[in-house]
């Protein structure tokens, strides 16, 4: 069995974090036949969530905290969990329970030119705003970016060793759009599972703050910089990692 690091992404989710943590190392142990570790990201909470996640890591040594003491964003702690990353295989979920930590069970080994993408059918639950903001990023993924996936933004698996070569540029959301851009121009091969979204049962959604959405439309333009830069140096040397035996 192939060996998995789990992070699991939290600001302010005190309603349901501990649940997503024993849910995930219950997974976890199940698809790793025990060697595993999971990684939870307290981006600077203002609840009690740093204190319950303390309170697991005592109870489960596999759980290990990592506290931003600052509120750094979605982009920094997805970033802080690839750097801290130990095992063959690394998944990041967020804490707020919409995600079916269960459906990881789908497929718990994939060769190192594979890469799972789960992708959720359109969100009846988005604002007009938010479902704008998708529609767009989905745009530019596609036709500037070469990212043909049905969800960018959703729960991924990745071989961990490829992660660390890909010499992540990009600080906010969009640096999922930059990891699965160079990953397909180096000829990985995407692995797709319908996923559901579960309904938010605790806290509110952060992903369409003024805060992140300012900070992503920044990164547009250096993201697509960033890709074509490591497209035409990186590019054929991660293939050949990805392809070798």
């Amino acid at each position: 069995m192939q060996s998995w690091s789990a992070g699991i992404l939290c600001y302010n989710e005190a309603g349901t974090i501990e649940k997503v943590i024993r849910d995930t190392v219950a997974v976890m142990a199940r698809v790793s036949g025990g060697d595993f570790e999971v990684f939870v990201v307290d981006d600077c909470s203002t609840d009690n969530s740093k204190s319950i996640i303390e309170k697991c890591a005592l109870e489960i040594p596999e759980v290990k905290l990592i506290h931003h003491d600052v509120n750094k964003g979605i982009g920094e702690a997805l970033r802080s969990i690839y750097r801290a990353a130990n095992k063959e295989n690394v998944v990041t979920i967020c804490g707020d329970g919409q995600f079916d930590v269960q459906e990881l069970l789908v497929k718990t080994e994939f060769d190192n030119h594979e890469f799972i993408s789960f992708f959720r059918l359109q969100n009846t639950q988005y604002n007009g705003f938010r479902n704008f903001l998708s529609f767009f990023n989905k745009w530019f993924n596609k036709y500037l970016l070469k990212i043909f996936l049905n969800d960018v933004n959703w729960v991924k698996a990745y071989k961990t060793r490829t992660i660390k070569m890909l010499d992540l540029q990009i600080k906010s959301s969009l640096v999922e759009s930059e990891i699965c851009s160079k990953l397909m121009h180096s000829g990985a091969k995407p692995i797709e599972f319908q996923s559901k979204y579960l309904p938010r049962i605790y806290g509110v959604s952060k992903g369409s703050s003024w805060k992140i959405v300012r900070k992503a439309i920044s990164d547009l333009m250096s993201l697509f910089l960033v890709v074509r830069k490591f497209n035409k140096k990186n590019g054929k040397q991660l293939k050949s990692v990805l392809y070798s035996k």
